[in-house]
């Protein structure tokens, strides 16, 4: 029958059903197939919501309070954690996930309601933990520079994690957050490997592309870091060293990394994408992922999910730290929270 057609631009090559539907539907060849499916078109709907600000008390994470202001990402990235979450709307983690996306227009609202609770006390905020806060549609809509306008106003601490170079537009508010002592970006980078980039990570910008946003934050100011995730065993691992030495050279202070997980529905979509993509590695890559989750493929355990276990998640620890140490790479700077002044039920500020 040959290869599995791919939608052009996407990472998923099928639409597998929510796992709480009551049926399910599967696509047939009937042999009438084009060799190329049309473009999958992009869908906005909107996402109200309750509440800015979703809270954990994981010990894996160094944040207790994140905001997403998306649902699902155009990025496509095959191996998202965060596919799975489309589940819970009835759609699909694969094609639905990067194709029909969500906004949050009232989350900067929600969000100054919430900084201005007599409860609240101040603590860095990650922006971008799930769904990438700077993918395509974050240019026209500008929901997150919204968002970072009002932890600036309130001078709030926050980090934001991103693989876009899109955020080189808000440079004018990180510049004035970092000045003060509130804002920290990390760039995710997988692969300098343009080829394997491309399909595992379809719409976020090229790995030099990425490398040159670190270079142009860190040189007005910004605090910048490396994250090397995730890192796939066989066909990323060895790159270790090589993503920390660009990411350093371009301008990263810190540098930290994760070892891919595959939560529910990610694992099959993984999996096809492999055989696919890769099909004579493909078996190599998955016994390495089990050898490093107790034969899994993936280890839901704290302190073990985001690096794994064994022999050879010992020897990604050693590989880092000795490379860290070489390169110069240090702690994240701290980000103050005693400048934090709420705004009031009108949304303006207090004085107080």
């Amino acid at each position: 029958m040959g290869a599995k057609p791919r939608p052009k631009g996407r990472g998923a090559l099928g639409n597998p059903g929510s796992r709480y539907l009551s049926h399910t539907t599967e696509a047939v060849d009937d042999g009438w197939r084009r060799d190329e499916p049309p473009p999958l078109p992009t869908t906005l709907s909107v996402d109200h919501v309750r509440s800015a600000l979703s809270w954990n008390d994981s010990p894996d994470i160094p944040f207790d309070r994140s905001l997403n202001p998306y649902r699902g990402c155009e990025h496509g990235c095959i191996y998202c954690y965060a596919r799975p979450y489309h589940a819970w709307i009835g759609l699909s983690p694969g094609l639905d996930f990067e194709s029909r996306l969500f906004h949050k227009p009232d989350l900067p609202e929600r969000l100054r309601d919430e900084l201005g609770a007599r409860s609240y006390r101040p603590a860095p905020i990650a922006i971008g933990t799930a769904t990438d806060a700077y993918q395509p549609i974050e240019r026209e809509l500008e929901l997150t520079r919204r968002t970072i306008e009002v932890l600036l106003d309130c001078r709030h601490p926050f980090t934001i994690i991103t693989k876009s170079s899109l955020i080189e537009r808000d440079a004018d508010l990180l510049d004035a957050a970092a000045e003060l002592g509130l804002a920290r970006v990390i760039l995710s980078i997988t692969t300098l490997q343009p080829g394997l980039a491309r399909t595992m990570e379809p719409r976020a910008a090229a790995p030099a592309r990425r490398l040159q946003t670190i270079a142009t934050l860190a040189k007005q100011g910004v605090p910048v870091g490396i994250m090397i995730a995730p890192i796939v065993p066989v066909l990323t691992d060895h790159e270790l060293e090589r993503l920390m030495a660009a990411g350093r050279e371009a301008g990263a202070c810190t540098a930290c990394y994760s070892l891919l997980r595959l939560p529910k529905e990610v694992s099959g979509l993984f999996r096809e994408w492999l055989d696919e993509t890769v099909p004579d590695a493909s078996k190599h890559v998955m016994n390495r992922l089990r050898e490093t989750h107790g034969g899994l493929e993936q280890d839901r355990r704290f302190g073990a999910r985001m690096t794994g276990s064994g022999v050879y998640a010992d020897l990604m620890l050693q590989r880092f730290r000795l490379a860290e140490r070489r390169l110069g790479f240090g702690p994240a700077p701290p980000l103050r929270c005693d400048r934090f002044r709420p705004p009031n039920r009108h949304g303006q500020l207090s004085l107080f």
